[in-house]
């Protein structure tokens, strides 16, 4: 299985250059296509730049963008979408109405075979729902708020990933807080800046990016 776990998408060259050597070598040079899901978004209010910053980056790292809401389109629509593919890319927003509506739309089912051929990647939310779990100690300090209370991921790789280390919109993605809350579970935890991410290429992991990165294991101190 190949994944790319990131803070914020194709923040620097290195994560852009982690993608392409994942999608590996086209002799027809094609322009792939990124099927970019962001349900995530859609209970986050505001302002949505930062998500249209996404879908413009990955362009302009040569791939071909569809958006695919997998909350808004029947099975039958969204299915061919993502086979039509290369590479997965699940946005960034609210963790929890992100992974219910992988359950509800039945994606959760069919992720493991699609990913046989494709690449998965994921922003913020999107690598955090690749985790064993969602509802943990150190996920929670980022206060998320959603009435369905989702607590499983998708369990593609055995650690937590926290994105958004020291960053200003996320006063409690620090070091001292993520260390103090990582003592109340059993995974290891990633923890990633924005412009830092971890690739995945069968049973290689690697952290890469030009950025801060954390990797705190409970089971491992002193």
């Amino acid at each position: 299985m190949k994944l790319l776990l990131t803070s914020a998408g194709l923040s620097n060259v290195y994560i852009a250059k982690a993608l392409k050597d994942l999608i590996g070598p086209d002799k027809l040079h094609r322009i792939h296509r990124v099927a970019f899901i962001p349900t995530a978004a859609n209970v986050e209010e505001g302002d949505k730049s930062w998500l249209i910053k996404d879908f413009v980056t990955i362009q302009e790292f040569g791939y071909e963008v569809d958006i695919v809401d997998i909350s808004a389109l029947p099975k039958d629509v969204w299915l061919p979408r993502l086979q039509a593919a290369k590479v997965l890319f699940f946005g960034g927003g609210n963790t929890f109405h992100l992974m219910h509506w992988m359950k509800k739309s039945g994606l959760t089912e069919i992720l493991p075979t699609l990913l046989k051929t494709r690449v998965y990647a994921g922003i913020s939310a999107g690598s955090c729902i690749a985790g064993p779990t969602i509802f943990n100690s150190v996920q929670n300090l980022f206060g998320e708020k959603y009435d369905l209370k989702e607590k499983l991921g998708l369990n593609l790789v055995d650690f937590q990933i926290i994105p958004h280390l020291d960053s200003p919109y996320f006063k409690n993605i620090r070091e001292e807080n993520l260390k103090v809350a990582a003592e109340h579970i059993d995974e290891q935890v990633y923890v990633l800046d924005d412009n830092s991410a971890i690739k995945i290429d069968g049973h290689r992991t690697v952290v890469v990016g030009q950025g801060k990165h954390l990797i705190i294991n409970p089971n491992e101190k002193n």
